[in-house]
């Protein structure tokens, strides 16, 4: 926190990756005052950045940056060291992919800094934004072979849809780090916003991000194990939810059943903390039941759907000829991500036993660009819902999309070739998909 001594002003900084951390950091640190660069090694994406094209759906986040490009505070540049050298502060907002056994590949970090560690001012400051291993800074500070060069973590915790509003006000911003002279450095930045700073060791601010999604993601995997019980014992779990939730030692965020959790990051933290764990002699088995239980939700989802079409799951293809009127299909709604979405992986698995699947989602109803289509494969696409259910013997909602909870439901009714919509996030009423001569299944709902 700044003091009277120690007044805060506009840093340089340069954030590499303009992905959807990196562009979202950029241009938010440019909205407080600072004068950004943001650098990334595609072209083609810098190209369109500067024409004013925002390649992801992420709300206001078209404005904030407009805003700051016209205040002459935020710019793009190709090449991470182009943008670096004349940086005061360097954010690192580069993938972090991971193999099958949850490890991360820090090859993408480590590029980065090889290219940038050459222009790197003396004094400068080398951030981890990126999502890493606990341990990472060190790496980072090996691979920089720079002593007058500091490194720190500055882990983001930005909920696609809402990352521009959870940047500018945050529940706590996080800097781990042992220089503490560049971790309050790096803490000033945040000074214009009113937030709890937290100034810690390297390794504890790295595991805090680990820590946050693990918990977040046990909250969803254990109200879906709710409403399975609910579904049992014949309760409804929105009842439930409110009871539980207004107990205020636990409360109603991320109670919320549905198909269960997907997206960049509750996947790949939670099956990172097992595997950082397991390095270090811990087995996290409560962390892998929570990943355990998310797969058994997936599967019941797909054993709902199959058995509202009035269909079994037994032989090699057991949805042979059944259509399914699909209703979404990002891992959430107000984001175009098809990253880890549990609707793609029930999709999948459906189209696998035979079934025939057309679906709609309000981010895929127009021109797809090519990561869209790798991940979309040969699905047939609908412009619509009632579409998407024309000749559907079953109709799924898998993403919780405002007009999803507002649908035309006797049009859907006129157009389906059967009866029953299974609706994974809860959002209809019931009493109303009934009175439209449709056949209504929840999750958790009596």
């Amino acid at each position: 926190m700044q003091s009277e001594a120690d007044p805060w002003e506009p840093a340089t900084l340069a954030v590499v990756g303009t992905g959807y951390v990196g562009l979202t950091t950029g241009a938010c640190l440019a909205s407080l005052g600072h004068d950004v660069t943001c650098a990334d090694i595609d072209a083609g994406k810098i190209e369109r950045l500067r024409n004013g094209e925002i390649p992801i759906v992420e709300a206001g986040l078209d404005e904030v940056v407009g805003a700051a490009v016209a205040a002459g505070r935020l710019r793009f540049v190709t090449g991470a060291a182009a943008g670096t050298a004349a940086a005061d502060i360097v954010f690192l907002c580069v993938p972090t992919p991971q193999d099958e056994d949850g490890s991360a590949d820090l090859s993408y970090i480590e590029a980065a800094i090889h290219e940038i560690a050459p222009v790197l001012k003396p004094g400068a400051i080398v951030v981890n934004k990126s999502t890493v291993p606990v341990g990472s800074t060190r790496v980072v500070e090996r691979a920089l072979e720079r002593t007058d060069v500091s490194v720190v973590s500055n882990p983001e915790f930005l909920r696609e849809g809402t990352a521009v509003f959870d940047f500018l006000h945050p529940d706590r911003v996080v800097i781990g780090g042992a220089d503490e002279t560049a971790a309050k450095t790096v803490a000033r930045l945040y000074a214009p916003l009113d937030t709890e700073i937290l100034i810690t060791d390297a390794a504890s601010a790295e595991t805090i991000k680990y820590a946050a999604n693990g918990f977040l993601a046990m909250k969803i995997s254990f109200v879906n194990a709710v409403a399975a019980m609910c579904e049992a014992v014949g309760a409804d779990v929105a009842h439930v939810v409110e009871g539980i939730g207004s107990d205020h030692r636990i409360g109603r965020a991320f109670l919320q059943p549905g198909p269960g959790w997907g997206g960049s990051c509750f996947p790949k933290d939670s099956r990172a903390l097992v595997s950082i764990a397991a390095d270090h002699g811990y087995d996290f088995s409560m962390m892998r039941g929570v990943i355990e239980v998310n797969d058994q939700q997936r599967v019941r989802m797909i054993e709902k759907i199959s058995r509202a079409a009035g269909r079994d799951l037994v032989g090699d293809r057991p949805l042979d000829g059944m259509t399914v009127g699909a209703l979404g299909l990002t891992f959430k709604a107000g984001t175009d991500d098809l990253r880890e979405s549990p609707s793609l992986a029930i999709l999948d698995q459906l189209e696998r036993a035979g079934a025939i699947v057309t679906a709609y989602d309000p981010t895929t109803a127009g021109e797809l660009d090519h990561v869209q289509r790798d991940r979309l494969g040969s699905m047939r696409l609908a412009t619509s819902a009632v579409a998407a259910a024309a000749d559907a013997d079953v109709v799924v909602i898998l993403t919780e999309w405002q007009e999803f909870s507002c649908l035309d439901l006797d049009a859907i009714a006129a157009t389906m070739r059967g009866s029953a919509i299974v609706d994974t996030r809860n959002i209809l009423d019931p009493a109303a998909v009934r009175a439209a001569g449709l056949v209504y299944d929840g999750v958790g709902r009596s």
